[in-house]
């Protein structure tokens, strides 16, 4: 359930101003009309400088992308984002088909392989495809209308400003009317106009911009089934391969037999694969591939392989213990990250502290579609066929392990079932690549549940420990925040047991509390396994303390938590980095503070939004009790009201209000989508998932002991989108709504029980 609400403030202006592009050539055919490009940096667009400036790999002038119209008018458009529910397949195409003036039925969308020097930059994450992008798009769909209105004015011998370019079709001043596939040719003839040669659409103008009434293109195959996904890809000749892979991440096989393996029907060879571990970015694992001429015979060889394991360094890591350490770790002082005003004298002249720690489990991506990739290795080329978030990186990454310049590999990138950040690590790609190579054909490695919940890139564990000084009217004057966690760095370079500022900005350091005295800290934890950004990232363990920690010292002062909220949010106001003790490189997102600033009247307008949609404040029955959190992160505002019911001893969560303010709201329908989307996360991570060790080895292994939410326990969810015109930058939206899900459940569940729970996953039962 959708609900618009009343806009915030004014419209400013309807004008973008776009700064000079360069004029480029054309590509295309015979009979039809192509546009290639290229977008200036987000600094040239005056309402839209992003972080997209100065960004690598061809974000400076992101995105290259081509526009194409055929003879019979199909307006063919690439799309250069991965598709994984987000609708970046659907949503920048939108933005283009809007300002060129196409008819969306007459559009056909075209997935680009990895090819960044091309395409601009196609890591798909961090919430980014649209604020990054949207203006880019526009770029390319005015350009377009500019040229065929050029093209039929030549025709007609009047003047281009007595054109007009709509629904697919150019109509002249006495009438004439020409389509767009009559024009392709013509079109394609005209320079590529200057920014201040484009007329651009008034808000008012947009067709598709910001409606809601696009659905996401590839719904029909998805819903009939007929979607290409990772594992629908067959090639001829093509060979399945399933890994046995190490149980401790840096072990190996000690020694192995494959004698049985090799005896199954259908099983035709047995390879040993590198060893990967931790610091080396997204190798693989390395272990026992089973290739066989089908799925099942493939994993039958695999469980009649005989190996013994050698655990490596990491065979002690167990769980408890380690959860131990952390929070010891964290009741002592730890690295600073942020430092406002002397936290140290307020504590001292406090008339009193109070002090909580919240704690959670490793976590799984567990998309619905587990890891699958093919690869077809000829000698001098490799081609590949995969679900991924970043197939730039894959084609790079894979080039390299393979002794391949990147020029002879080829990415095509098929629908993800799901990603969450697993799918930007292409460890499984280049499975595939090696084994193709090894034997000579066509391979399919594919990942079965069990693989990829004992085998990921895991959502980090954590220890938050909170402390507030209070003075003697019970007014916080002080708050000291220590967050302890393994880091995602570990991936990428030997560890050192810091987490990066990039995690510690995610929900802490950027605390927008009005408190005079703040520091975060950081501890010491040292990885164990792989770590991997996972959807919202740090901002997951943050917000759940954070807004676990409000409720607590709402019920500990005596006041309603609501109420709590806006006194430590403060009046409205735009943080200052350095009155506020932010590091002097603090990372915004990526984005500049000048243009995405830490707003606190807008969070506080979306806490408001999302308790009245809920109906805070009502009187409910025994045994309910409504929660609230917000938080704000990848630059949006989200706040969560969830009403939790006890059924039978049972947790339930009948309704939940998700209110997001993501600036310029461009595709209504995709946002409501996330936010449901966030709603299942956000449950699954407040009370089911949680991946623990014992012995260096995952101890879950599938839905029986990894569950995850179930229609039997879904809300009804109710999403309110805070209105804006389009001079306000558009935001994240993909991550965002997860957050604030687990500190509003475990705030109702206090409210219904009296009952506080301060670790994740809480678990179902009352």
């Amino acid at each position: 359930m959708l609900k618009y609400l009343e806009p915030l403030t004014e419209t400013v202006s309807d004008t973008v101003r776009l700064a000079k592009v360069s004029r480029r050539g054309f590509l295309g055919t015979t009979g039809a009309f192509a546009l290639a490009a290229y977008a200036m940096p987000a600094r040239a667009f005056d309402v839209y400088a992003t972080g997209a400036t100065g960004m690598p790999n061809g974000v400076v002038d992101d995105p290259l992308v081509f526009v194409s119209i055929d003879a019979d008018g199909t307006v063919t458009l690439i799309a250069h984002r991965s598709e994984m529910g987000t609708g970046s397949r659907t949503s920048l195409p939108m933005v283009m088909a809007d300002e060129m003036e196409a008819d969306w039925d007459r559009v056909t969308i075209v997935q680009a392989p990895g090819d960044e020097p091309t395409y601009g930059n196609q890591d798909t994450d961090g919430s980014r495809s649209m604020r990054h992008h949207i203006q880019a798009a526009r770029k390319i769909g005015g350009s377009v209308r500019t040229m065929l209105a050029r093209a039929a004015a030549a025709e007609w011998g009047v003047e281009p400003d007595q054109v007009t370019v709509e629904m697919h079709e150019v109509k002249g001043p006495a009438g004439q009317v020409m389509g767009f596939g009559d024009l392709a040719e013509a079109a394609m003839a005209q320079p590529v106009p200057e920014h201040d040669e484009i007329t651009y659409k008034t808000e008012d103008q947009f067709r598709y911009i910001g409606k809601g009434e696009v659905q996401i293109t590839d719904l029909r195959d998805i819903t009939t089934g007929t979607a290409v996904y990772g594992a629908d890809v067959v090639l001829d000749g093509m060979k399945v391969a399933v890994i046995a892979r190490p149980p401790v991440v840096g072990g190996k096989a000690a020694s192995y037999d494959a004698t049985d393996a090799l005896a199954v029907p259908g099983v035709e060879s047995v390879h040993e694969l590198p060893y990967g571990g931790l610091a080396q970015k997204f190798a693989p694992l390395g272990g026992i591939a089973v290739v066989a001429t089908n799925t099942f015979a493939a994993m039958k060889g695999r469980d009649a392989l005989s190996i013994e394991w050698e655990a490596g360094e990491h065979g002690s890591y167990n769980s408890e213990p380690y959860m131990e350490e952390m929070i010891a770790t964290s009741e002592s002082p730890g690295t600073p990250a942020r430092t406002q005003g002397d936290v140290d004298a307020a504590m001292a002249g406090a008339a009193r502290t109070f002090t909580r720690t919240y704690t959670q489990n490793h976590m799984a991506h567990i998309p619905m579609e587990p890891p699958a990739a093919i690869a077809n290795h000829t000698g001098d080329t490799l081609e590949i066929w995969a679900p991924v978030q970043s197939p730039y990186t894959t084609r790079t990454d894979t080039a390299k392990a393979l002794g391949m310049d990147p020029a002879q590999v080829t990415v095509n990138v098929t629908l993800l079932g799901g990603g969450f950040g697993r799918k930007s690590k292409a460890d499984f790609v280049t499975e595939a690549a090696l084994l193709s190579k090894e034997v000579g054909a066509p391979v399919r490695v594919q990942w079965t549940r069990e693989d990829d919940i004992r085998h990921s890139f895991y959502h980090t564990t954590s220890a938050e420990r909170i402390e507030v000084a209070l003075d003697d009217e019970d007014k916080v004057t002080g708050w000291l925040h220590r967050s302890v966690a393994p880091s995602i760095l570990t991936t990428f370079a030997p560890d050192e047991g810091h987490v990066m500022p990039l995690e510690q900005a995610m929900g802490m350091t950027d605390v927008p509390f009005d408190i005079a005295n703040i520091r975060c800290e950081s501890g010491k934890a040292f990885a164990h396994t792989r770590i991997g950004w996972f959807r919202a990232v740090s901002n997951i363990p943050h917000a759940w303390a954070i807004g676990s920690f409000v409720g607590e010292l709402a019920e500990e002062l005596g006041r309603d938590q609501k109420q709590m909220w806006l006194d430590l949010i403060g009046a409205p106001r735009q943080l200052d980095p350095v009155a506020a003790g932010l590091p002097e490189k603090f990372w915004n997102y990526g984005e500049p503070m000048e243009e995405f600033p830490i707003d606190t009247g807008r969070l506080a307008h979306v806490l408001n939004v999302a308790a009245d949609g809920i109906g805070y404040g009502q009187e409910l029955p025994e045994g309910e009790g409504i929660g609230l959190a917000v938080h704000r992160s990848f630059v949006s505002y989200v706040a969560c009201a969830a009403k939790v019911k006890l059924v039978e001893g049972r947790i339930t969560v009948p309704e939940m209000h998700l209110a997001i303010d993501c600036g310029f709201a461009a595709n209504p329908e995709r946002i409501e989508s996330q936010m449901q989307g966030a709603a299942v996360m956000g449950m699954t991570v407040a009370l089911h998932s949680g991946i623990t060790f014992q012995d260096g080895a995952v101890v879950q292994s599938n839905f029986y002991d990894y569950d995850v939410v179930r229609s039997d326990n879904f809300p009804t969810v109710v999403t309110h989108i805070v209105p804006h015109p389009f001079s306000v930058h558009a935001t994240g939206v993909g991550e965002p709504g997860v957050p604030p899900v687990s500190p509003a459940i475990a705030n109702a569940l206090f409210a219904a029980t009296g009952e506080r729970r301060r670790h994740l996953p809480m678990g179902t039962e009352a």
